[in-house]
């Protein structure tokens, strides 16, 4: 037990451990309160004093949440070394959560927001201050736990650290050679002597590596044989990268350096992220200091990122889900840009459907209108596109899984153990993905079909109407009997000829759309037979149980590459271990493959049949809504033309009355003739059906309107 006057603390409590010191778990002596003190070692006194004491004045300057706070300054009762009591956070480092076999192709997207976000804001306080941290690293970034669950990430470690303002330089050599910019990593690495001075734009280059290395899990500059061994080519990948290049590696000793210009499909992150992210990462991994951005456009591009919120977004055409990135106060018409360059979908083209409902998105309107979104609850987009939906593409789990050497070599097997677990883990994400996909196609499609089905129903029920009133009006065809042959009755005979035309018309759209409504019911029948089965999938648990077994071998194997060796029956035991992880993982990958992958293929093979039938369901029924327009309009104008007719007879009718009159003696009243009655009545009734006609066929029209219009529409 080591202490000073109010802490004390066990070396066996290791938190961490560099050149000039060693962190350890301690205890407040009177409260218990848990905190890490930082014990200098000999090698640390050999410094200038002004070096030695530079931590202790930096961290006393900073007070930030992103920053582990300095509780107090002491020294140890014997030796008198000096002891930096700080704030202890719990959940180790970022690199201990990198190297997590979980984590082995990087965080999960949410996560990366939150590291980006702490260590953004925990720079922007040391430039505040005017501090240069040296050696920005994920050792260097601790992580705890809130309140509420969620991560929070400190910067740590000030012992390189200095006060440096923006147009100041230093020529002192800090760091981790991974992180290293470039032109320190050749005079501290390779032991090049030049006079270079160095800017504050550093750290930047060390961000940059730290972000990639969290969103893929691996560092962007790998020579072969990996950046410790071949020293010269990491400094020759680092200092002959393209401009926008982000990564560059040798796969092969003495082979071809190969450049890459976006991050690696098996990282976690969106591509709506991605197209954010990516240009940030090239204009700070620049080499030569003044094309590298500083610290102030660095800022605003990050805070850009960071105060945008994500529109989860399914395309039923693509079957894929997006991230897209919009600022709340952005108008609709630029988020529906930004699916369009996501998608491919025009925004007029674009159209939503919301927990199973129409959503209508006014362009003007500002995106904070838009509803809240999740992964699981995205808005569904469809259009009129009707391609082959390419789903998710992704790389096979297999082609990460290495082989165990046949001899025992306990840190060989841990590392095979670690990149298999490693891999085994994506596996399982991959197939949550895969079957989450196939919920949101199937799901899409049912609400979509559904709401064919409503749109079909309305016609339907319209169109019965119509062609009701269309009989009752032709049927009374005998009524005019024996009326004289008049040309407005002859008029009128043409009408109904037309009417008759109309109510064939009308009688095959009823018929076709009770044709549609049986196929789109049993299209709704399979849809959630398909979802059933999908709920019904066991394969996450068959991989998850797996990735489980695998876990405790990897453990015991991490345990066993820390001894000098293993006694016989251990090693027996370990051999055991190899050939039983070996198994598990062929398991894993077996069921990934047979029960997830081709599953999911053979889904988008009949799910873009469904699609295309939908589109064509689609397009049949907006025919018949222009035939029941073409009917609205021809009823409209027998109206308007039987209408005038009527007023022509009765006009007629009444000189008729008033001449009989003048002519009949005058105490004989006039009567009008039975015919020209029968003929007015006739008329009257015919005109009257009409309207009534005219009204539901106008209504008829405006419901199939709706499914043919733009998103901007009223929806249904």
């Amino acid at each position: 037990m080591q202490s000073t006057a109010n802490y004390l603390w066990h070396t066996g409590d290791l938190l961490g451990q560099g050149a000039t010191a060693s962190v350890y778990k301690a205890r407040n002596k009177k409260s218990g309160e848990l905190v890490a003190v930082k014990v200098f070692n000999a090698a640390s006194y050999l410094r200038p004093h002004e070096v030695q004491v530079r931590e202790f004045e930096v961290l006393r300057k900073l007070n930030h949440q992103n920053i582990v706070k300095l509780f107090a300054v002491e020294e140890t009762g014997a030796s008198h070394q000096k002891v930096l009591v700080m704030e202890y956070c719990s959940s180790g480092s970022l690199l201990n959560v990198l190297e997590s076999p979980e984590h082995a192709f990087g965080l999960p997207e949410e996560e990366f927001l939150v590291v980006l976000r702490c260590v953004v804001a925990g720079m922007n306080h040391l430039r505040e201050n005017g501090v240069v941290h040296r050696d920005i690293k994920p050792g260097n970034i601790m992580r705890l736990v809130g309140d509420q669950g969620q991560s929070i990430y400190k910067l740590t470690d000030f012992g390189a650290a200095r006060e440096l303002e923006d147009d100041e330089k230093f020529v002192s050599i800090y760091g981790t050679e991974e992180y290293l910019h470039p032109d320190i990593y050749e005079r501290a690495v390779l032991r090049k002597p030049q006079q270079k001075a160095f800017g504050v734009s550093v750290d930047l280059w060390s961000i940059g590596v730290t972000l990639y290395h969290a969103a893929t899990g691996n560092l962007p500059f790998i020579p072969f044989g990996g950046p410790r061994r071949n020293k010269e080519i990491m400094y020759r990948i680092t200092t002959e990268k393209p401009a926008g290049a982000i990564a560059g590696m040798q796969r092969r000793e003495n082979g071809p350096l190969e450049w890459s210009y976006s991050l690696p499909g098996t990282c976690q992150l969106s591509m709506g992220l991605q197209n954010q992210l990516v240009p940030i990462l090239a204009n700070i991994l620049e080499v030569e200091q003044t094309k590298c951005w500083g610290f102030d456009q660095f800022f605003a591009e990050t805070s850009d990122i960071l105060q945008r919120v994500v529109v989860h977004v399914f395309s039923l055409s693509q079957a894929l889900l997006h991230h897209v990135f919009v600022h709340a106060h952005n108008t609709i018409a630029i988020f529906q840009e930004a699916v369009c360059e996501q998608t491919g979908v025009a925004p007029q083209d674009q159209e939503y459907l919301f927990e199973g409902h129409l959503c209508v998105l006014e362009p003007s309107l500002s995106a904070q209108h838009i509803a809240h979104t999740t992964a699981s609850n995205p808005l569904t987009l469809f259009s009129n596109a009707s391609e082959n939906p390419t789903g998710l593409t992704f790389r096979d789990p297999a082609l990460d899984v290495p082989r165990f050497v046949p001899k025992v070599d306990v840190q060989s097997d841990y590392s095979t153990a670690k990149s298999a677990l490693g891999a085994g883990h994506q596996a399982l994400r991959l197939a949550r993905t895969l079957l989450a996909g196939q919920e949101l196609m199937l799901r899409g499609l049912y609400w979509f079909v559904e709401m064919l089905q409503a749109t079909g129903r309305k016609t339907l029920d319209v169109t019965q109407t119509a062609l009701l009133f269309l009989s009752s009006s032709l049927g009374t065809e005998s009524s005019a009997a024996g009326v004289p042959e008049l040309p407005e009755v002859k008029k009128a005979a043409e009408l109904r000829s037309r009417l008759q035309t109309l109510a064939e018309v009308l009688s095959r759209c009823s018929h076709s759309v009770r044709e549609t409504q049986r196929s789109l019911s049993a299209l709704s029948a399979q849809l959630v037979e398909s979802r059933d089965q999908v709920h019904a999938d066991k394969s996450i648990q068959q991989i998850q149980c797996c990735v489980d077994k695998m876990f405790v071998i990897y453990k015991q194997f991490k345990k066993s590459r820390q001894r000098p060796g293993l006694a016989y029956n251990e090693e027996q035991i370990h051999k055991l271990d190899k050939v039983n992880f070996s198994h598990l993982a062929k398991r894993l990958l077996q069921a990934f493959q047979e029960e997830c992958a081709q599953k999911y293929h053979a889904s988008l093979v009949t799910y873009g049949k469904w699609l295309r039938e939908v589109h064509e369901t689609r397009t049949h029924l907006r025919l018949i809504g222009c035939s029941v327009a073409a009917c609205n309009t021809e009823a409209q104008g027998a109206q308007e033309s039987l209408s005038k007719i009527l007023d022509l007879l009765s006009h007629q009718l009444l000189q008729d009355q008033t001449r009989s009159a003048q002519a009949s003696p005058p105490l004989t009243a006039a009567s009008p003739s039975p015919k020209s009655e029968g003929l007015i009545f006739h008329m009257q009734e015919l005109c009257e059906s009409m309207k009534l006609l005219a009204f539901d066929l106008q209504d008829n029209n405006r419901i199939i309107e709706r499914l043919s219009r733009t998103p901007s529409a009223p929806g249904i």
